[in-house]
């Protein structure tokens, strides 16, 4: 299976070396890692390169665009995407390939790092129990963080649409009108507890808010919502 991986960044020279360490240890190697530059200001290119990773420049600013250019610029048959602040388990590519076949997407669970213990555990299985919901009620959840998408299929579905959050969602209910989506609960990926900084209570009430169709993200400006 010829998988590119694709990490999206906006100024993550500080977060980006853990995550290209975490993909360079995968069970399953990948046939490349593409960084997507999104109009870095900081070391961002020089830390992808130094790991190897090949760069795409992405001048426009928003995490949207930066996952359609490292979509379109994919060699691979499928693209896994995560994060520049996430770091999946070293078996996450080799749980997401056992669920792919016959699929047009698969994708996998999440959890913070840097909270306690209990509220990692309590994000996790939080997670999970929301994934296993959406997908009863035939609302595949996917997370730009993890998941992996048929290339050809998704182009076909137009791609990551234009919005400033929930992008990866609604390329997922595009998604699941071509193909099955399936669910690999063993693609664990831990993510960064960033998002939290105004407190769980504003973590939960924007994912509330994405959830009933509102596109803003995180952090505002420009479409940068900690990618």
């Amino acid at each position: 299976m010829r998988i590119s991986v694709v990490i999206p960044a906006h100024n993550e020279e500080a977060y980006l070396p853990a995550a290209l360490e975490a993909v360079r240890a995968q069970t399953l190697s990948p046939l490349e890692v593409l960084v997507v530059d999104n109009a870095s200001t900081d070391r961002t290119r020089e830390v992808a390169e130094a790991f190897g990773a090949r760069v795409v420049y992405c001048p426009r600013k928003g995490v949207a665009h930066a996952r359609q250019a490292g979509l379109l610029a994919a060699r691979g048959e499928w693209v896994a995407m995560t994060d520049a602040d996430s770091r999946p388990l070293p078996h996450w590519l080799e749980a997401l390939a056992e669920k792919a076949e016959g699929a047009v997407g698969v994708y996998g669970p999440l959890r913070f790092y840097g909270v306690s213990p209990l509220e990692a555990a309590l994000s996790e299985w939080g997670y999970r129990a929301f994934l296993h919901l959406m997908a009863l009620l035939g609302r595949p959840n996917l997370a730009g963080a993890n998941l992996m998408v048929l290339k050809e299929v998704a182009l076909k579905a137009g791609g990551f649409p234009e919005v400033e959050a929930r992008e990866d969602v609604l390329l997922g209910y595009k998604l699941r009108a071509l193909g099955p989506l399936r669910y690999a609960p063993r693609a664990l990926v831990l993510t960064s507890a960033r998002r939290l900084k105004g407190g769980w209570g504003r973590f939960l009430l924007r994912q509330l808010r994405n959830l009933m169709g509102d596109p803003r993200g995180y952090f505002g400006e420009g479409g940068e919502r900690g990618r």
